[in-house]
């Protein structure tokens, strides 16, 4: 009787614990996707006008110096300047993508959600410091390249529209790499607008079914 009820209670707990979990994970998801717009609610027009805001975005080099190709080697633009060059020390960050082969990124940019010191000192983030995927290279692209890249989920993560939107959140949850490029420290450039700009533009664009220039 005792081993009975046991199993029972067992079953009851088991089956309330699943219940918590598939209800939190449908808070999340409901909380992840408050930043998408209707599909179709956005003109083709304003959804490029979006894009061109996005492009300014992507394209600065706060955010596309570390998107570079399988050479591994990160682009440096220092503070004062306008200029994009290859990151001194001679840094690179090998198919680690984090310098695990020569010198980590981790020996100088440290991990933290404090804010960013002025510059020179090392820029830091919520999540450890890594060159962004081979497979997402974004510097010395053009726009229409980076819009097609991130609209095409083979490019993008398996992101749809709504996906990239939950990127940008989590991300920013983790204080990681997206919002912090409008926090860089005194002294460094940061892309126009703000991040929370960035995620409207990009409800926008995905609204309007992510169109491209040209």
């Amino acid at each position: 009787m005792r081993a009975a009820m046991r199993r029972t209670t067992l079953i009851a707990l088991t089956f309330a614990s699943s219940s918590i979990v598939a209800l939190t994970g449908f808070v999340l998801a409901k909380e992840e996707s408050k930043d998408a717009l209707p599909p179709g609610s956005v003109s083709r027009a304003d959804g490029l006008q979006a894009w061109t805001r996005i492009e300014a975005v992507v394209t600065h080099p706060r955010c596309a110096n570390c998107h570079v190709d399988a050479k591994a080697v990160p682009i440096w633009t220092p503070a004062g300047e306008s200029k994009s060059r290859v990151h001194g020390m001679n840094i690179h960050g090998g198919k680690s993508r984090i310098g695990a082969e020569t010198v980590p990124c981790s020996t100088c940019h440290v991990t933290s959600t404090l804010p960013n010191p002025p510059a020179p000192a090392p820029l830091q983030a919520g999540i450890d410091w890594q060159l962004a995927p081979v497979e997402f290279i974004w510097f010395g692209k053009s726009g229409a390249e980076i819009c097609a890249q991130l609209k095409d989920p083979k490019r993008n993560g398996g992101r749809n529209a709504v996906g990239l939107l939950e990127h940008l959140r989590h991300d920013a949850a983790l204080s990681g790499f997206i919002p912090r490029a409008w926090e860089p420290g005194a002294g460094r450039a940061t892309p126009p607008g703000t991040f929370e700009d960035h995620v409207k533009d990009m409800a926008r664009w995905g609204a309007a079914g992510q169109p491209c220039p040209g």
